[in-house]
Formats: structure tokens, sequence, C-alpha cells
């Protein structure tokens, strides 16, 4: 399942946190790429720093209370996440993001996108499937939700800077086709509630979801 999620952040925190961005030092992101991936990286990587764990907690947080993310990826943990800037004549290649990180298995993949589209040219996420390429550049506070084990690509920046966080999700459901039917039953769930409130449908519904997440959690 591709998710595009608006409001992870609103503009006024997005401005916010591209603001704080400003002040941090970057690095070579290569140093972070495996050693296939090393060689089709070019990006810079916000140098670990208290200033950068602010972001990152400011960002998490927004994440961990936003309800279609946590529907969606049913986070059972997540990486740090990187703070991530294209420059100009700047790209990332087609790869698959590795299977293990941070001490975790790499179930959902994620950009949060932090600058405003206009601001650069080039720079989309392309997120391939068997069937196309589809390519995302959100506004900033909203994110693309997608499979770890989905190739993806940056398109080279040719102008202005691509700023985003990036990270990864260990899901509580490891089987995609079961997140997706958790994230139906959510929707239908949220629907029968605002139309009748409590109800013997309701109740069904939710038994239902709550049973199925015991049956699939691991």
């Amino acid at each position: 399942m591709f998710l595009a999620i608006d409001g992870i952040l609103t503009q006024s925190e997005a401005a916010v946190l591209r603001g704080a961005a400003e002040t941090l030092a970057f690095a070579d992101g290569r140093a972070t790429a495996g050693k296939i991936a090393r060689a089709i990286k070019a990006n810079d990587q916000a140098v670990p720093s208290d200033d950068l764990d602010a972001i990152r907690a400011k960002a998490a947080d927004a994440l961990m209370a936003h309800p279609v993310f946590t529907a969606a990826a049913r986070p059972k943990a997540m990486t740090k996440l990187i703070l991530s800037r294209y420059r100009e004549g700047q790209t990332y290649g087609m790869h698959v993001d590795d299977a293990l990180m941070q001490g975790i298995r790499t179930d959902l993949s994620f950009t949060l996108f932090l600058s405003e589209p206009e601001s650069y040219d080039g720079g989309a996420l392309i997120v391939a499937d068997t069937a196309e390429e589809r390519a995302f550049k959100l506004a900033p506070g909203s994110l693309i939700l997608y499979p770890s084990t989905t190739l993806h690509r940056v398109e080279p920046v040719t102008r202005g800077t691509r700023l985003c966080l990036v990270g990864w999700v260990q899901s509580w459901i490891r089987d995609a086709g079961q997140r997706e039917v958790l994230f139906d039953l959510d929707r239908a769930i949220a629907d029968v509630h605002g139309r009748e409130g409590k109800s013997a449908l309701l109740d069904t519904l939710t038994k239902t979801r709550s049973n199925l997440i015991r049956m699939w959690a691991g």
C-alpha cells in the first residue's frame, strides 16, 4: 500500500523545522549507505547534535500522534529519523532499503517533506511497483508511506534545495496485506461510529479488529 498523508506537520511547523535545519552541520550522505547504494547516492545528511535531536523528536511525536499514519503503519519500532538535504545536482539512484536498520526490521519506509515544492526543481521521489513508477513531490508537512520492499529513487535536483526527513518502521503487523485489511477496517469502524454511534455493528467490527490484531501481531 502506497499512502500519501497530508498534515503530519502544519505548514508553520514545517517552516520552523526548515529554519532550524539551516543552523545544522551536514555531511556526505554516502556514509550511511551500503556498498551498492554508496555508488548511486549523492546527498547530504545532518550531523548528530542536540538541535537535530530536537527536530527528530518534534517530527516523531507528530508521526505517532497522527491517526492515519499509526493506522497504516501499526508502528512497533521506528528508526531515528534522518534529515536529508539534496542540493543542485544531487540525486539518489534506484535502490531498495536495507532489510535491517538500527536493530529493527524495515517493513515500511517514509519521506516527510519539509521544503515548499516550488522552491526546487526535480527531486521527486519515484517509487516503483510491478506496473508503474509513481512520482511524489508533496507539500511541506506531508508524507509518503510505502513498503520497504519497493525499489525507489530520488530524481536529480536541478534548482534549489530539497529538505526532508526519512525513516523506517517495524510494524506490529509484518504482512502488508494484513496491514491493509486492518487499515480498511479502521476506516469502516470510523464511518459506522460517525453515522450510528455505539451500535451492535460497531461492536462486531471492533471485536473483529481486535481479534485480527491478536492473530497477526508479532
